[in-house]
């Protein structure tokens, strides 16, 4: 509870592999009174995994997709509908948000309470376009070429190799010196763009207003449209930090770099500088060996939801049929429109 609201972090989930990472934030902060996982996918290892997690602790909740269907991004928009309880704060966090400030929930928490105005506030996001647009403008991140503000920029948004780098100047210049404040910009508004929703809070009050329905594109619809016809903008809390992981034009590239792998060191060692972090940690990482250890089986149970036929892409027609060695020479070849030294920091 704060200020008589009620805290309600939620995910879209999602993929164990990140999720490992965010869980324990979550779960350990003493703000947040409940944690709605929703479970939007067939893949049967994921759900067991969310399902021990809401075994053990007690704030984890399972949410079923209403309408009994999933696929992918296009069928969380049903979920928005559970989001509009008058007396609770909403956080919504992408499924690879993989690293947070320390105090990071209590702080956005606070910050939403505080400015009221704003529809949809949002922390600082490494690894999301228009964040990265503001670390340009402001001098934290000098870029061999400037970048305009767009979520969907070929660079900033597009390409696996940049986002790359800016996770290692991320980690390797402020995360491991422990100097993430330096890139503190304060707060930061913003009207009639869209921007990647990775990690958001609203008041349910002002989601009760049209019923958390939530038409098409649940992130041009809550981030652009509804804010331009109510007439209020959104805005960053720039003085507190989260990492996201990748979009789906990155993911190839960052797997391939293993910087994942990278934060997962750094999880480690920052969660057991204390016995109580550690041992909810510790707790997560064993139910991930477990289900690992079961994934062949676990992948064969049925899924809870009803099935919708992909659409053929002719990304993933290609790459059906070309072999890996030269699908990733592809991937490599695209990425060369980005120059190494395109960070100069």
């Amino acid at each position: 509870m704060y200020r008589n609201y009620k805290i309600v972090v939620n995910t879209a989930a999602g993929r164990r592999r990140y999720m490992q990472y965010l869980i324990p934030y979550i779960v350990a902060s003493d703000i947040v009174d409940r944690y709605d996982i929703w479970v939007n996918t067939h893949n049967g290892a994921d759900i067991e995994f969310f399902r021990r997690v809401s075994e053990k602790f007690p704030k984890v909740n399972l949410v079923w997709q209403p309408d009994g269907v999933v696929n992918g991004n296009s069928t969380i928009n049903a979920f928005y509908k559970d989001c509009v309880d008058p007396d609770t704060i909403y956080f919504k966090m992408d499924d690879d948000i993989v690293w947070m400030e320390p105090g990071l929930i209590e702080k956005m928490v606070q910050f939403r309470a505080d400015n009221p105005q704003y529809f949809l506030v949002s922390p600082l996001v490494i690894n999301n376009a228009l964040s990265t647009y503001l670390l340009q403008v402001e001098g934290k991140l000098h870029l061999k070429d400037y970048c305009r503000a767009s979520s969907d920029h070929p660079v900033l948004w597009k390409s696996g190799k940049f986002a790359a780098g800016l996770h290692d100047w991320f980690m390797e210049k402020y995360l491991k010196p422990g100097r993430v404040e330096d890139i503190h910009l304060g707060r930061k508004e913003m009207g009639m763009t869209r921007f990647s929703i990775n990690a958001v809070l609203w008041f349910g009050k002002e989601m009760a207003k049209f019923g958390g329905v939530v038409p098409g594109d649940d992130e041009e619809f809550l981030s652009c449209i509804y804010p331009a016809l109510r007439g209020v903008s959104n805005a960053w809390n720039g003085d507190a930090v989260v990492a996201h992981f990748a979009f789906f034009t990155q993911r190839e590239e960052l797997d391939r770099m293993e910087i994942l792998d990278r934060y997962g060191v750094i999880n480690h060692a920052q969660w057991h500088g204390d016995k109580r972090l550690s041992e909810i940690y510790d707790s997560v990482q064993e139910m991930m060996s477990s289900v690992s250890a079961s994934e062949s089986e676990l992948m064969q149970r049925p899924s809870p939801y009803r099935k919708v036929a992909q659409k053929k892409t002719f990304k993933g027609i290609v790459k059906k049929y070309i072999p890996g060695i030269l699908w990733e020479t592809a991937v490599m070849w695209k990425n060369r429109s980005v120059p190494d030294d395109f960070i100069q920091d």
